[in-house]
């Protein structure tokens, strides 16, 4: 980095009203793991400039993936070597070395590690885990079929037990039925946890997990069965072999099953789970995480925006003043501005995502279920609602750059390439919130019986009817009432709506068909609402200096703003909010993108992301971005020489052969 900063982005930093530190400790849980994470990342950023790890945008998708793995065992090897044990420790001292790049052991670690854990016996575990986490068995799991994703069900690979031999015999039935998609697949794993279809004593009893392994130890080769491989180049991911895999009679013991929840007996009998979502704990897992990585990817989008929105000057507001910053104009705020309060409200709702599935967690752990149902809806609608969100505000963020946002030294196209495949993998976002939209519809069915309502959906008895009370001051109990108003209207309308169908004579899963377009609006109008009491209640319970505490209250009132404005036609269904407050909305969306103008960037450093983290031009924390692409563009393969082959080979020729046939014309 340049000692020398950008004077246009030095005073747009320097013209703060709060610490930009004092939020980076709000976001980082304090000022020992703050201190702690970046001990971490500049140990991590170091290490990378002594091993010389390259930038992928130069390197072909094959360098990618051998430079993705050189970085990973260098990164696991020498976690194993400091001793990191701690979530955060690990993520923090890996994020450098990476560079919102994935990496074939994401898997490993991510998946297949957390599956045998929380699905395998404590004799599968005290077998399995060790195998795993010293690497002596790399894993991943595979579940997406090439015709077969978020529906479970339709799962085609099927396992047949053998009693005979004690054995699940598995297979790939169809074209459709080969596993498709997983990380770590293609190239890298020796191991999968397979989702299959289990038949035993003649039945179809469901889904089940299955340790297989798929290649040698010691060669790498698949094993006799087993057809698998890299599925190609994809929009993004180009570090990662996603794979394929198929099996043709391939043969593992009745132990392979795990079976922590459900069972296979030596004969045959099937011993039923508890509850079948159960089967399916490491899915919810993800799904909580992913809401606090879509922060952290608009986090990013977002700090390389607002930056060069400081820097960049274009075109000027009054004739003859010159070019302002591009800042300055309230379309580039307007475009900017809501992406960072919507970071924020991301981070927060991720943290209570996160925070609900370690409290249901150790619930299930000793042996209660009655907050499962309310979790896997949660994780799904919540994961569904902010990788939208995130695709969105990336995008918005890569148009507020002009075309250099469209460079890979921008930085922005490897984020959206990279973090948008939230919106399919881990559950199809619009199957996902109807899955949430099937725990509403029980929460509305409690309601219309007059049964005791979950905690987390009480408003749908107590939100409904009269006229809201916002005003102008935009207090933010208002702002939540608006929203679980909103919420109790949609939720009971698709509920009726679902009802009136099935009176008409439809069966359930058509009336359902018939509804569900509503029922998804629905389950993002419970997760939206979900995000803002979230943020609100945040900010105000946190010990914080009034200068801080102000901005922040802007922010939230920012998000709540920007999604009513956006959902209006929702907020003033049935006169609850009236032509007259939407205006009053309007009006303080105007006056709130000029409030956070001084604070904006401060508002990004605050996220605390080193440049080699950020890896983009545009982003950098000094602000010399033209220096910067220009030195990109002179390290362009095409430059490495003067004049390239290719002008020998087709260009001159092509040209002569043009201008000799013109001659040939001429003389006739």
């Amino acid at each position: 980095m340049s000692t020398t900063v950008n004077a246009d982005l030095a005073r747009a930093r320097a013209q703060a009203t709060f610490d930009p530190l004092q939020l980076t400790y709000f976001l980082y849980d304090g000022p020992e793991k703050t201190k702690r994470k970046r001990f971490l990342q500049n140990m991590a950023i170091s290490e990378c400039e002594q091993q010389k790890f390259r930038r992928t945008a130069h390197l072909t998708r094959e360098e990618q993936y051998e430079e993705a793995l050189r970085k990973s065992t260098y990164a696991f090897k020498r976690v194993a070597e400091l001793g990191l044990s701690d979530q955060a420790d690990l993520f923090y001292f890996r994020e450098p070395l990476f560079r919102a790049n994935p990496h074939p052991l994401a898997l490993h670690e991510g998946m297949f590690v957390p599956t045998i854990k929380q699905q395998g016996t404590d004799e599968q575990r005290k077998k399995w885990l060790p195998l795993a986490e010293s690497f002596s068995v790399v894993g991943t799991y595979a579940q997406t079929e090439m015709g077969h994703g978020t529906f479970l069900r339709g799962l085609e690979t099927t396992a047949t037990y053998d009693p005979k031999t004690q054995e699940f015999i598995i297979n790939s039935p169809t074209v459709t039925s080969a596993k498709f998609w997983p990380g770590g697949l293609g190239k890298t794993a020796n191991h999968c946890v397979v989702m299959a279809k289990l038949f035993t004593q003649g039945k179809d009893v469901g889904m089940q997990s299955f340790m297989v392994q798929i290649r040698d130890l010691e060669t790498h080769q698949p094993l006799p069965g087993v057809s698998v491989g890299d599925i190609g180049p994809k929009f993004g991911y180009a570090a990662m072999d996603n794979g394929y895999l198929s099996f043709k009679n391939v043969r593992i013991p009745r132990e392979n099953m795990l079976m922590r929840y459900a069972q296979v007996l030596e004969d045959g009998t099937f011993i039923q789970p508890k509850n079948d979502r159960l089967v399916y704990g490491s899915m919810t897992l993800i799904r909580a995480q992913i809401v606090g990585g879509t922060a952290r990817a608009l986090a990013k989008a977002v700090t390389i925006a607002t930056r060069y929105s400081a820097v960049r000057r274009q075109s000027q507001i009054n004739s003859g003043q010159g070019e302002v910053q591009v800042i300055d104009f309230q379309t580039q705020q307007h475009k900017v501005f809501p992406q960072i309060a919507m970071a924020y409200a991301l981070n927060i709702t991720g943290r209570r995502s996160i925070a609900a599935y370690n409290r249901v967690s150790k619930q299930i752990e000793k042996g209660s279920l009655e907050e499962l149902p309310v979790l896997h809806a949660l994780s799904s609608g919540l994961k569904a609602y902010s990788s939208w969100e995130m695709m969105y505000g990336i995008e918005q963020c890569r148009l507020a750059c002009g075309g250099h946002g469209y460079i890979e030294a921008s930085g922005l196209p490897k984020i959206y390439a990279n973090e948008v495949p939230a919106c399919t993998y881990e559950g199809e976002n619009t199957v996902l919130c109807l899955q949430t939209a099937r725990y509403l519809m029980k929460c509305y069915a409690a309601l219309t019986s007059g049964e005791a309502l979950p905690p987390m959906v009480s408003y749908l008895r107590t939100a409904q009817g009269g006229r809201s009370q916002l005003s102008g001051k935009l207090e933010l109990e208002q702002l939540i009432a608006a929203y679980e108003h909103r919420a109790a209207r949609m939720i009971s309308e698709a509920g009726a709506r679902l009802a009136e169908q099935q009176k008409k004579g439809m069966k359930p899963a058509e009336a359902w068909n018939n509804s569900s377009q509503l029922l998804v609006e629905a389950a993002m109008a419970f997760c939206q609402t979900f995000a803002v009491r979230a943020f609100v209640e945040t900010v105000q319970e946190a010990k914080l200096q009034p200068s801080l505490k102000a901005v922040l209250v802007q922010l939230c009132q920012l998000f709540a703003v920007q999604g009513i404005l956006k959902y209006s036609g929702q907020f003033t269904k049935g006169g609850f909010l009236s032509d007259q407050q939407v205006e009053t909305c309007q009006n303080k969306l105007f006056d709130l993108l000029a409030l956070l103008k001084p604070n904006a960037v401060a508002l990004v450093d605050a996220f605390d992301f080193p440049d080699q983290v950020l890896d983009s031009d545009l982003g950098r924390y000094d602000g010399n971005v033209y220096e910067a692409l220009m030195e990109y563009a002179r390290n362009s393969r095409l430059n490495e020489s003067e004049v390239h082959e290719g002008f020998f080979k087709y260009q001159k020729p092509f040209v002569d052969y043009l201008n000799g046939k013109s001659i040939l014309q001429a003389r006739l």
